[in-house]
């Protein structure tokens, strides 16, 4: 595959990004991105259907249906047909409630929650009015936006202190829509504007453990469609939204920022290329720990042989997830609690959707006793995000001591899941939808992803995701 030379890039944040997203076309990509963007696809979509045992989505649904039905495009797992933009809300929720998606990082943002679940609303609802979007621009869309999502959140050296995957994610969201819809450079800048405007994400949810989190990334999905209908409609915005007295890096950011990152990497280092996997449906900063664990659990020993685990990270890692362990948690809650989780892998053997799912092992008094060995330690690491290096420090009930030092966490690009775990994670995914996704059906999803670059009607994928029941 011969991959042409990128656009040149003017020096303004806004008109950069722009520019790129105005010019990128599917040729631009290298193989490495088209190969990754197809991986994190089937990731996405696996997880999404996942969630349609997610405890709030019922709820979630019946509210968007009571803000008026349309034919434009599908809820996944239901078929429930929903204007575009309330479908893409839903299922943005459906696809991060799990935890279970995937992560930029460095850039501390899942941006490909906000982006798919939008552009496959949008992308459907075009199907229907004439305008089919293909599968090579499925693609392309991907990737510039997550280079959006991802150099805005690599960009920032402030600790997060709101949901950063939520509000990077809408303009990743708003660009992929953008390129697959001809904006011009000019009308992307439009679009960043209008998406600002409606912009917003919490961490509270996050600490509380409420299921507000996950759709916290839905409110900026359905605004990605929201502000690209409204440029189609001739609607203008403002444009000095990053940068600018009042924009997102002053503002969202407190100014602490450096933006090199952004003209160094922009159409040189995809950013799809640095996504992580989740391994394990918890917050990812919780993922050193299992890491570690498991690794001493290959070795044969047991929860029975370990007195205590002492886990050294960065001070992101001990400020989200070091929280306390609560008898009687939220499943939202135990997902992010770093030693509950760290504790059902020890004495459960596993961390998948059942261990949240219901009381039996949220409420097991073993875990939560055990969940007190468990401690986190901010190693003082000056990168307020980071997630690595980590060291496992796990003392044995015999009086040894076992150290584990993760350069990387297992997901990570430098230490990726092979392409036989990434399908081994999507078919259970399929097995924890409700109801379960026949063989088949996962069959010719996979399939389709695959021969992605043939596919007329991304629209049509819809139709797959759809329960029988």
């Amino acid at each position: 595959m011969t991959v042409a030379s990128p656009p040149a890039l003017p020096t303004g944040i806004v008109d950069a990004f722009a520019t790129h997203v105005a010019r990128t076309r599917y040729e631009h990509l290298p193989p490495l991105a088209v190969a990754k963007a197809k991986t994190f696809l089937l990731d996405t979509i696996g997880v999404g259907l996942a969630g349609t045992s997610g405890p709030h989505f019922a709820r979630i649904s019946r509210a968007a249906e009571a803000w008026g039905r349309g034919e434009e495009a599908t809820v996944w797992g239901s078929g429930l047909k929903l204007p575009a933009p309330s479908a893409a809300m839903v299922n943005a929720y459906l696809i991060h409630c799990l935890e279970y998606d995937c992560v930029h990082e460095r850039a501390v943002v899942h941006p490909m929650a906000t982006i798919l679940s939008a552009f496959f609303a949008w992308a459907e609802r075009a199907g229907g009015r004439g305008r089919p979007v293909d599968g090579r621009q499925l693609l392309t869309s991907l990737a510039v936006g997550v280079d959006m999502s991802g150099l805005l959140g690599s960009a920032t050296t402030a600790p997060i202190r709101f949901f950063r995957p939520a509000v990077a994610g809408g303009f990743g969201a708003v660009s992929a829509i953008g390129s697959a819809a001809g904006f011009t450079a000019a009308q992307m800048a439009d679009a960043y504007g209008i998406q600002y405007g409606q912009c917003a994400g919490t961490l509270q949810p996050h600490a509380e453990g409420s299921g507000l989190l996950p759709l916290q990334i839905g409110f900026n999905a359905r605004a990605a469609i929201t502000s690209a209908d409204l440029v189609e409609a001739g609607f203008d915005g403002p444009h000095d939204v990053l940068t600018g007295q009042y924009g997102y890096f002053n503002l969202f950011e407190l100014g602490q920022y450096s933006p090199e990152v952004i003209p160094d990497e922009l159409g040189r280092v995809w950013q799809i290329a640095r996504l992580s996997h989740k391994p394990f449906p918890s917050g990812r900063l919780t993922h050193g720990a299992l890491d570690g664990l498991r690794q001493v659990m290959a070795e044969g020993i047991t929860a029975a042989d370990i007195a205590s685990v002492e886990i050294q990270a960065p001070p992101l890692v001990k400020r989200l997830v070091g929280r306390p362990d609560l008898d009687n948690p939220p499943a939202n809650y135990a997902k992010l609690c770093l030693s509950f989780v760290a504790a059902t892998l020890l004495l459960r053997g596993r961390v998948d959707v059942p261990e949240f799912a219901g009381d039996t092992v949220l409420n097991d008094p073993e875990i939560h006793a055990y969940a007190k060995r468990i401690s986190v330690v901010d190693d003082g690491n000056p990168d307020q995000n980071a997630l690595a290096p980590q060291r496992v420090i796990i003392r044995l009930a015999t009086g040894g001591t076992k150290v584990i030092d993760l350069p990387e966490v297992y997901g990570h690009p430098d230490a990726p899941l092979t392409d036989a775990e990434n399908r081994a994670k999507f078919a259970r995914c399929c097995g924890w939808a409700v109801p379960p996704v026949p063989d088949a059906r996962r069959a010719e999803i996979e399939r389709m992803v695959d021969q992605i670059e043939d596919v007329t009607d991304v629209g049509q994928i819809a139709k797959l995701m759809v329960s029988d029941g």
